[in-house]
């Protein structure tokens, strides 16, 4: 462990300063200019107000930017990064008696919008190191009616694309990308959102690509697939060239972007380059502070991707604290509790595996049954769930720089009292996995 820059004080908990004062400057996000203002104020003035109306240039203009910014054929816009997945798999065939497999660590909506297409998720577990889609455990849950896959590069890491990409051609399926948390981020210098059929993009407030409300994006080079989601953001209509004909040609609900969110995505997209660039320096600093701290895993990134760091995931070994296996639920509670005080905003990211949430779950499928396969089946899910702790939007503030040293500097305090985490995880059990469920 490095030398300190401060000698050991006392920790907020019991009474000392806190690590991170109070009026820190840094961690807005997102970030609204004039520019962005006035793009909004430009369609509330102008119009038009629906994106449906022909001629409405700020959802064509938004989609021909990501386009190119992805180096794909097409982009359609859409309501959601939700809505983005669920049209992306019914425009590649998805349906009732499919399966597609999807990662048991990440956000319900995945898995939602599999229920949604008519299909059936089937969870594999994720990689120790990268927290993505594990290929080996796919490949062991594919079935007959496997129809796709879909990989979610979660925080921003992209996913071994090249080891899915090869499962999914022995099986003849697509890849649909969920990148919704990933933009920009690149495998082999081609960006996500270019590695397989589809590519799905989320513009939620919080995401490193934000809109003024809700939004989403799909990628795709495959041209009869555009024309498809053209139809089903709009009940299935043909894209408007003159007056609406409101004759539907397949069965479709309405998925359609407001042209204000579309506008304010354009203008922040005019600054997402520069942004990712101005970040990168701040957040390999901080990790680098704390992967010195003995006993703390920090993001890897394997060779041939990077990272859009849209979430900062961070896990603490037990073995490393002289503890168990059975102690990681209470070291993750003791360490939030003791860096909370502190001021690091750390928080958990998902707090039960997907296959054993009530709405994944096989009809008749007790907790208790469901949470001994997630055991057997699923481990290092489980392990991620109840043992690490994330930092979530106050680093992708370009400026937060040195708001991310001041946490460096709490990790490291909190670090020269290894002795009073070890107790506390040791004499205080934390409730896991299976207690937030049946508390929720």
């Amino acid at each position: 462990m490095p030398e300190l820059a401060h000698a050991t004080t006392r920790l907020a908990l019991l009474g000392g300063d806190r690590a991170v004062p109070r009026d820190s400057p840094g961690g807005t996000w997102p970030l609204v200019t004039p520019a962005d203002e006035r793009a909004v104020l430009r369609v509330l003035r102008e119009g038009p107000l629906n994106a449906a109306s022909p001629g409405e240039p700020e959802v064509g203009g938004l989609e021909r930017t990501w386009a190119q910014a992805t180096g794909t054929r097409h982009c359609v816009a859409v309501a959601s990064g939700t809505a983005a997945l669920h049209l992306a798999l019914r425009g590649c065939g998805i349906g009732p008696g499919d399966e597609v497999i999807v990662p048991a660590l990440t956000m319900n909506a995945t898995a939602h919008a599999v229920c949604a297409a008519g299909a059936t998720p089937v969870f594999a577990d994720v990689e120790p190191d990268t927290y993505t889609l594990d290929p080996r455990s796919a490949s062991a849950v594919c079935g007959p009616r496997t129809a796709a896959l879909l990989p979610v590069h979660l925080h921003g890491l992209p996913a071994d694309m090249r080891a899915l990409d090869e499962l999914a051609g022995r099986r003849g399926i697509p890849v649909v990308e969920d990148a919704a948390q990933a933009h920009g981020a690149q495998v082999d210098g081609r960006r996500v959102g270019a590695l397989g059929k589809a590519g799905c993009f989320s513009l939620h407030p919080h995401k490193n690509l934000p809109s003024c409300g809700e939004g989403g994006l799909i990628t795709t080079d495959d041209d009869s697939l555009h024309e498809q989601l053209v139809r089903l953001r709009n009940f299935g209509e043909l894209e408007p060239t003159g007056a609406r004909s409101y004759i539907a040609h397949r069965a479709a609900l309405n998925a359609r972007i407001t042209p204000m969110a579309a506008a304010f995505t354009r203008s922040q997209l005019a600054r997402f380059d520069d942004y990712a660039r101005r970040r990168e320096p701040g957040i390999r600093r901080f990790l680098n502070r704390l992967a010195q701290l003995p006993g703390l895993r920090v993001p890897q990134v394997p060779a041939g991707r990077t990272h859009a760091w849209h979430i900062l995931r961070l896990m603490p070994e037990p073995e490393a604290f002289g503890l168990g296996p059975e102690h990681r639920c209470a070291l993750r509670a003791a360490l939030h509790r003791i860096l909370r005080a502190e001021g690091v905003p750390v928080s958990r990211y998902q707090v039960a595996p997907l296959a054993a949430q009530p709405a994944f779950r096989p009809p008749g499928t007790s907790l208790t049954d469901a949470a001994d396969q997630v055991d057997a089946l699923l481990p290092v899910t489980v392990a991620v769930v109840d043992g690490s702790l994330c930092l979530q939007r106050r680093h992708l503030d370009p400026a937060a720089g040195p708001l991310l040293q001041s946490y460096a500097d709490a990790f490291e305090k909190v670090w020269q009292h290894l002795d009073l985490v070890r107790r506390m995880a040791a004499s205080r059990p934390a409730p896991g996995w299976r207690e937030a469920l049946r508390q929720g």
